[in-house]
């Protein structure tokens, strides 16, 4: 059994980043149910930020906004902190307080950020030191998104996503539009006219293709403020939508000139503007702890 150090203090502002899935190709269906991608994600300097503090009890304590919306059962961090407890056999415990800036549904990964930064910061603050491929497998289970978030660096991903390969797309400024609505990542799964037949291409290949979502038309016609924020947005830029929804964005070269487009946005619409990153904010957290 791994001995708790009692550390006072509490270590603060660990960043989970949104992702952006520049593009999301579905090249089939498992016999378990599961979908078979290809996608490419990166980073972008939007965040929810984690502040922890390690406990000598093995009680895991969230303080969140987000407790009054989602059930303990189905919280991320929670889930990601007692998978880490019961992997170590570790006897202390921690309090977590949450910042919640990214939108939830919104496709930008928001929930397996945080159950990502909650493993790599948790594995660092009770010094059980395992590395980084054996927190993927724990955050896998979690969610197919966990892995990338935890490997900190933008990837070509394929099957369920959990197959990473690290890529350097360019760091482009992104105009997110957030509609209002949440779109449930399992119900477009399980929606009979996703497209599920995509043919795997390499990634070469797909590097040089115009880059396409699969799940977009369908999300696109059954929500309406999808299919608004994209009609607006690509009259300033190429455009599409990331994971299943609902957020789309745009990509910029100039930071200016995607602030000018937000200036113009509707006032029936919210977004902002961020920036790609090639690797995550919480890999220079880490370094710092």
């Amino acid at each position: 059994m791994t001995t708790n150090s009692q550390n006072s203090a509490i270590s603060t502002h660990w960043p989970a980043p949104a992702k952006l899935n520049l593009f999301l190709h579905i090249t089939g269906q498992r016999a378990d149910g599961y979908h078979e991608l290809q996608t490419l994600f990166q980073f972008i300097d939007r965040c929810d930020y984690l502040d922890f503090l390690p406990t000598e009890n093995s009680s895991i304590k969230i303080h969140s906004e987000l407790s009054k919306v989602v059930a303990e059962k189905d919280n991320l961090i929670l889930k990601a902190a007692k998978s880490l407890q019961e992997y170590a056999n570790y006897d202390g415990g921690a309090e977590i307080w949450l910042q919640k800036n990214l939108p939830m549904g919104g496709g930008l990964g928001g929930g397996s950020s945080d159950a990502a930064t909650t493993l790599i910061a948790l594995n660092k603050l009770w010094k059980l030191d395992l590395p980084l491929e054996k927190l993927a497998e724990i955050g896998l289970k979690l969610g197919a998104d966990v892995p990338v978030f935890i490997n900190g660096f933008s990837a070509f991903a394929e099957g369920v996503g959990e197959q990473l390969l690290p890529v350097e797309p360019t760091e482009y400024y992104y105009l997110v539009i957030v509609p209002d609505v949440h779109v449930s990542t399992q119900a477009i799964f399980q929606d009979p006219h996703l497209p599920r037949d995509t043919p795997k291409l390499e990634l070469t290949t797909l590097m040089q293709k115009s880059w396409t979502n699969d799940c977009q038309k369908l999300v696109a016609e059954k929500h309406p403020q999808v299919a608004n924020a994209l009609s607006w947005l690509v009259e300033y830029a190429p455009s599409r939508m990331t994971g299943t929804g609902a957020c789309v964005f745009g990509e910029f070269k100039q930071q200016q000139t995607a602030l000018d487009a937000l200036a113009q946005l509707p006032d029936s619409m919210q977004g902002f503007v961020a920036k790609g990153l090639n690797q995550s904010p919480l890999v220079s957290r880490l370094s710092q702890s």
